[in-house]
């Protein structure tokens, strides 16, 4: 049997799964039929020999999709105020689009369009279909225990539960809330004690544009950079996760991903391109 025989005989046999994880993270048939589509065509595009788990990197895939797609909703800004209702998948040519929707139940679809994009990712993939964190973690971008967050307080949206912060967010919001008050008062020693050894800061070409370095690696020298500025800055949530966001004339211009390891916050990563931040589901939080 020939290579592309072989790959179309396993997708086809992994289509009804395919469609299923589609179908959960849009909640559009007609946008399921893209997204697998497109699952198709970068299967065709890719060399699969080191592939050791075909129905796995599919996944992976068009979950990946997934989340462009509904990055990409947010960032055409074309949805309605409030969260959409999702397309009813019952029709006389789709009777497994229709079961498909009685499994999922409209109202889930309801509260999953509530959910920021990485974290419906998080919540679908690991509690509907068992996908480890450490799988779902270079999707959405983040630490295993970062998407386990995510995932969580997707989980608590979805079961009504008020999204109070658990110990583990708390913790991090304390370690944001010194590193901005820091950099405002200009406390070397207090951003050294909030930064990991080895820290490193990097920044977008749109960053740099605005004066920023490529990269910075080491806490003396991220926070020198740092020390006296983030006047504009505040705490935020990046697709759930913890982030500082710079709002300048009420426009968020630069927000800095940040990844928290242990106590400390290991790496800065600044977005300063307009597109780019327009993928992002971003919340801005009051201080302290």
């Amino acid at each position: 049997m020939d290579e592309k025989k072989f790959l179309a005989e396993k997708f086809e046999a992994n289509r009804g799964h395919l469609r299923a994880v589609a179908y959960r993270m849009l909640g559009s048939t007609a946008e399921v039929d893209d997204a697998v589509q497109e699952t198709w065509l970068r299967l065709g595009r890719t060399d699969t020999g080191a592939v050791e788990n075909l129905g796995g990197w599919l996944t992976t895939v068009v979950a990946r999709v997934c989340l462009d797609m509904l990055r990409s909703r947010k960032s055409r800004r074309e949805q309605p105020i409030g969260p959409d209702v999702p397309e009813p998948a019952a029709n006389d040519e789709h009777e497994r689009d229709a079961d498909m929707a009685d499994s999922v139940g409209a109202a889930l679809l309801v509260v999953l369009e509530t959910l920021a994009p990485a974290e419906r990712l998080a919540f679908v993939l690991h509690d509907m279909f068992a996908v480890p964190f450490e799988e779902i973690a270079p999707i959405v971008g983040r630490t295993p225990a970062a998407a386990r967050q995510l995932a969580s307080r997707a989980r608590r949206r979805v079961q009504g539960t008020p999204p109070a912060p658990d110990a583990d967010f708390s913790r991090q919001k304390q370690i944001v809330d010194a590193f901005l008050a820091a950099s405002r008062s200009g406390d070397f020693e207090g951003l050294l004690a909030v930064l990991d050894p080895d820290v490193v800061f990097r920044a977008d070409q749109a960053a740099q544009r605005l004066g920023s370095l490529p990269e910075i690696r080491g806490a003396a020298a991220v926070a020198e950079t740092f020390k006296g500025r983030a006047q504009a800055a505040r705490p935020a949530l990046v697709d759930g996760a913890l982030a500082v966001a710079v709002v300048l004339g009420g426009q968020l211009r630069i927000m800095l991903r940040l990844t928290i390891s242990g106590e400390r916050i290991s790496a800065v990563d600044a977005v300063a391109d307009a597109e780019a931040i327009g993928t992002f589901d971003v919340e801005v939080l009051a201080p302290g």
